[in-house]
């Protein structure tokens, strides 16, 4: 009997750090075209209602213990199994993650192709937002918050540190670092204010669907006025960290010979016009001075696990 009642108090201790709390997290947020959007017009956008899943750590011996978070942002392919794979990763390691799902909460499978279903504005304002709901959350440490993204995601990880955005969505809320995964670095911000915490940009040599080039060219930009980071991956295509093999995906543009100007309002600028691309019309207009169709994507098994790695170190140095 006696030895029956240790066996127990071993598996309920144990378990009680096994356990996690998985839950829909719902909030308000809305649907900005533009940057534009979110900095001047924020009152005459439209709202939505947009969810994504919250799992917890679970110590039952501490039910109200506060875990650093990781909120993930996915690209324009939608959530991927490499994507999930970063996320049990963290939450192996202690974190709370939160899967922000933009897409399914429109109805939205893919924006390859378009790129203008959703945009990088409405993601950025649906991840404040749930950093906002996440943030009043018992379990939640709402000072060791980072975000982390990948492709479409990466740039909402990026512009999330930018300044004029942040400020214009909340003043008060501040990412503890931030994660871009291959992000659209080819949209070039003429304000360089960014936030003080850390930024790391992890992208592919060789990426011709948001090449590594303007990446390179804006951490060495705000090299004395930001505390940003890159690393670029050799011989790497767009999606290095994914299992399966390189192949071109015949409706994504590859923006290798793009480069955007961002200005104060949050307008991005078309390459020669320097026009407003303020609607996906415009958008349509400034793709076709400088996109190609075709990029190719696909994994490298040696970046794949430097980044896995990295990406670990990142958030420990970061968030504990």
């Amino acid at each position: 009997m006696k030895k029956t009642i240790i066996i127990l108090f071993i598996f309920l201790v144990s378990s009680s750090y096994s356990q996690s709390n998985t839950e829909k997290i719902i909030f308000e947020s809305a649907n900005p075209y533009s940057f534009n959007d979110i900095i001047s017009n924020a009152k005459d956008v439209e709202s939505q209602m947009v969810h994504g899943i919250l799992k917890v750590p679970f110590d039952s011996l501490n039910p109200l213990k506060k875990y650093p978070l990781v909120i993930g942002v996915a690209g324009s392919l939608g959530w991927k199994s490499h994507h999930y794979e970063y996320l049990d990763m963290y939450y192996e390691s202690g974190f709370a993650t939160f899967e922000l799902n933009s897409f399914k909460s429109r109805n939205i499978k893919s924006t390859v192709g378009t790129q203008n279903q959703i945009t990088i504005s409405t993601m950025v304002l649906d991840a404040y937002k749930a950093f906002e709901k996440l943030a009043e959350h018992p379990n939640i440490n709402k000072n060791k918050v980072s975000i982390t993204g990948w492709s479409l995601g990466g740039g909402v990880a990026l512009f999330t540190g930018w300044l004029p955005l942040k400020n214009a969505i909340n003043k008060d809320l501040n990412f503890a670092s931030h994660l871009a995964f291959y992000p659209p670095c080819f949209i070039q911000p003429e304000n360089l204010s960014f936030t003080q915490s850390p930024i790391h940009i992890l992208i592919g040599e060789i990426d011709d669907w948001t090449p590594a080039p303007p990446c390179v060219d804006l951490v060495n930009k705000l090299s004395n006025k930001a505390n940003i980071d890159v690393t670029v991956y050799k011989d790497s295509h767009h999606g290095f960290d994914r299992e399966s093999p390189v192949e071109i995906d015949k409706n994504a543009y590859s923006f290798k010979d793009c480069l955007f100007k961002l200005n104060d309002n949050g307008d991005i600028l078309m390459n020669y016009l320097q026009i407003p691309m303020t609607n996906s019309f415009l958008q349509k207009i400034g793709f076709l001075f400088c996109t190609s169709r075709g990029a190719q994507i696909g994994g490298n098994p040696i970046a794949r696990k430097k980044s896995f790695e990295f990406s670990i170190d990142f958030m420990n140095k970061t968030l504990r």
